[in-house]
């Protein structure tokens, strides 16, 4: 499949293991790769794109291997493949070489993964809304003894969206919702990392980051982001204001706003 590089894209691009479903919105901007959440999918970021090509960058999204309308293909490849080897085959399928990479929840785990990877190929690095998967024996017995009861028990809604978008805005939720009940295909299994993600390998990151939790966060509040934070050198931190984890969706302008700001120096 030929590079998209003038107009508006939406379609697949057969890659080792996955025909892998991605929007591009075209131009000769930078690119802006967005990564989404474990409960969303490509669809997540429709609020966000046409703001981020407005600005003149080259929005690119994706549904993950095993979500939406990407589907694995085990005659050219490995299963369940990693999100950071499928991101890196859809960017040398695109003939893109540096570019900025945003992750918002299970979507920062693999922009983490992708940056201790091949760090050379990020202009900007932006993890919004996301634990990282990081694996600390301190921190998760923090985690446990702070955990809300029976919490992943809980409706979707209440773990990812705050009270204030549900009570203000419940067409926004009725197609968040939506976009949820169409994410992970059944019986796929789960994409690991590429490798186990530690405070000691987030200190190794040179790339210029922004880190990003909403400050009524359940699942990744501003406090657990902080400890990224303190291992990432010269990190920014800004906390968005009313956003739950479903941060770029329940308050895009401001989102946008933020990363415009941060990767614009980049």
């Amino acid at each position: 499949m030929a590079e998209h590089s003038n107009s508006t894209f939406a379609g697949h691009a057969d890659l080792p293991g996955v025909r892998l479903w991605y929007s591009d919105s075209g131009g000769s901007g930078v690119p802006l790769i967005l990564l989404h959440a474990n409960t969303g999918n490509a669809d997540g970021w429709q609020y966000n794109i046409p703001g981020f090509a407005a600005a003149g960058y080259r929005a690119i999204a994706f549904d993950r291997r095993g979500f939406g309308r990407s589907m694995a293909n085990p005659q050219t490849g490995p299963q369940p493949g990693t999100i950071a080897d499928d991101l890196h085959e859809l960017v040398e399928h695109l003939k893109l070489e540096r570019f900025h990479l945003v992750g918002v929840a299970g979507g920062g785990f693999a922009a983490y993964d992708y940056v201790l990877w091949h760090p050379e190929r990020l202009r900007s690095l932006v993890v919004a809304a996301s634990g990282g998967a990081i694996v600390d024996e301190e921190l998760a017995k923090i985690r446990e003894r702070t955990a809300l009861p029976n919490f992943r028990s809980w409706p979707p809604e209440f773990r990812e969206v705050s009270m204030g978008y549900m009570a203000t805005n419940p067409e926004g939720l009725k197609l968040w919702l939506a976009i949820h009940d169409n994410s992970m295909q059944q019986g796929m299994a789960a994409q690991p990392q590429r490798q186990t993600i530690t405070f000691a390998k987030l200190a190794t990151i040179r790339v210029p980051t922004l880190l990003m939790p909403g400050d009524q966060d359940l699942q990744a509040p501003p406090w657990v982001m902080r400890w990224q934070l303190a291992h990432i050198k010269h990190a920014k931190f800004v906390v968005l204001p009313e956003a739950s984890h479903s941060i770029n969706w329940e308050q895009p302008e401001t989102f946008n706003r933020e990363v415009l700001a941060f990767v614009g120096g980049y």
